[in-house]
């Protein structure tokens, strides 16, 4: 019989275009697949119940991938640095294979892995997968690592481009003497989100699954990407891919999606949806840049890249904080966007950035609670993008411009002139006028009788106060 080989899935919650999958399987056709559910990170305090039951439920499908080409899906719930050896050792396996991740954590934790494998004397093979490109494949002529996206991009771009890695076909399972085996090693059935002590009681913007991400990508790519570089921008249009947890959980390949685009431009007929295409494989190379800062510079997970923000003097009122996080701030757009994530469990990237420029230079208030509170909501909530984002918003991060103050009036006048996105979330304002929506001047008589907040702060008073801090720390 052929040597058994342990798959360990983490972030590539897929058996096609999964480059260590199709490594292993290249190995033997005895491939299992396991994934461990870490108490090192249900347990943290910013882990989101939607992000919870779209994890599930997407290796609720991988389970059944598995049974489709004659294998399984093992599931282990314990610290992998263990159960991982523990498992490998009961079952006589080969070797254990597995993807590359960029987060600190896992990176100390495959470390850990790698090391008590060796010592066992079982063997193991890491791939890059979750990337088109590694971290250092990308880096400037003097070999140092990109803090600029601009430059980054054009690296990133003129880089030859991989097709998707082959489909997990024709794989051996367990013996029924294995299963036996693996379950006196720890393997158990896959639990409910309840189970873990997550609820969730909402639909999710995307079904979890391969399945539902590949159909998200089609219906995309034949339609919405041709006009993507301006209807991404309005929060009440379906203009962005809603791909984002598929890739946070690589339900689907990076190489299948870059694929899709190159689809689409065979298809494209003018220069303009070229553009609406490359703009969106910009936003991919923004994901990977994002990606590769957090590699190289593990410290961004604990606080600002910009020296003047180490020691910012964030004023961090409590209550302020309270109101932004309920959407009761009284700035319509803002607490829209609150609402929807609150709600939804996702929120708009264009209203990502206005409730995170509002929080931090409106409110004054550190960006990592921000960042926090959205790992705690997001059903997408990424590490290496939620934290990118969030610095880039607060002016914390690579950027080149370091004082972008989103104005919340100036903001929904452009991407929300009618007011559509504010009256859908924000349904007790649906009878107030549009322009006062829009502009936030809405009487404070008009908000008594809707029950609407009036504003907690002045943008403008505020925005010379931030001003004036900057200037300061800088000093």
């Amino acid at each position: 019989m052929s040597d058994l080989i342990l798959f360990w899935h983490r972030r590539d919650l897929r058996i096609s275009d999964n480059i260590g999958l199709t490594a292993a399987r290249q190995r033997s056709r005895r491939v299992v697949g396991v994934f461990c559910l870490d108490p090192n990170i249900l347990r943290r305090d910013d882990v989101a119940p939607a992000r919870v039951t779209y994890m599930l439920g997407s290796l609720q499908e991988l389970q059944r991938s598995y049974v489709k080409v004659g294998s399984q899906l093992l599931v282990l719930q314990a610290d992998p640095r263990q159960a991982i050896v523990t498992l490998a050792t009961a079952l006589t396996a080969k070797a254990v294979f597995w993807n590359w991740d960029v987060e600190p954590y896992a990176r100390e934790r495959d470390r850990a892995v790698l090391e008590v494998l060796h010592q066992a004397g079982i063997s193991a093979q890491t791939s890059w997968d979750q990337l088109m490109h590694p971290p250092d494949e990308i880096r400037t002529g003097a070999g140092d690592p990109y803090t600029v996206y601009s430059p980054f991009w054009r690296n990133w771009y003129s880089k030859l481009k991989a097709e998707p890695a082959l489909t997990l076909q024709d794989a051996i399972g367990l013996t029924d003497e294995e299963q036996t085996t693996a379950r006196l090693a720890g393997v158990t059935e896959l639990p409910t989100a309840k189970e873990l002590g997550f609820v969730w009681s909402h639909s999710l913007l995307l079904e979890p699954g391969e399945t539902a991400a590949r159909e998200r990508l089609e219906e995309f790519c034949h339609r919405a990407i041709f006009e993507y570089r301006e209807q991404r921008n309005f929060p009440a249009e379906v203009g962005t891919s809603h791909l984002s947890a598929a890739l946070k959980f690589g339900v689907i390949g990076v190489r299948t999606v870059w694929a899709a685009t190159v689809a689409a431009l065979e298809q494209s007929r003018s220069e303009e949806t070229e553009a609406n295409i490359q703009t969106w494989r910009q936003e991919l190379a923004w994901r990977e840049f994002y990606q590769h800062v957090m590699y190289f510079f593990p410290s961004l997970a604990e606080g600002a890249y910009r020296k003047p923000f180490q020691s910012f003097p964030w004023e961090n009122n409590a209550d302020r904080f309270q109101a932004w996080c309920e959407g009761k701030t009284g700035y319509p757009i803002v607490d829209a966007a609150m609402r929807q994530m609150n709600e939804s469990a996702w929120m708009h990237n264009r209203c990502r950035m206005i409730v995170a420029s509002f929080l931090t230079k409106d409110l004054i208030i550190d960006p990592r609670m921000g960042e926090k509170y959205f790992m705690q909501r997001l059903y997408d909530g990424d590490l290496s993008a939620n934290n990118g984002g969030w610095q880039w918003s607060a002016s914390s991060g690579m950027d080149p411009k370091p004082l972008r103050i989103f104005n919340p009036a100036s903001q929904s006048k452009k991407f929300d002139a009618e007011a559509e996105y504010i009256r859908h979330w924000l349904p007790e304002l649906r009878g107030v006028d549009t322009p006062d929506l829009v502009m936030g001047t809405i009487s404070p008589l008009e908000r008594e009788r809707c029950g609407y907040p009036a504003p907690i702060v002045d943008h403008n008073q505020q925005q010379r106060l931030f001003k004036q801090h900057y200037q300061e720390q800088k000093a």
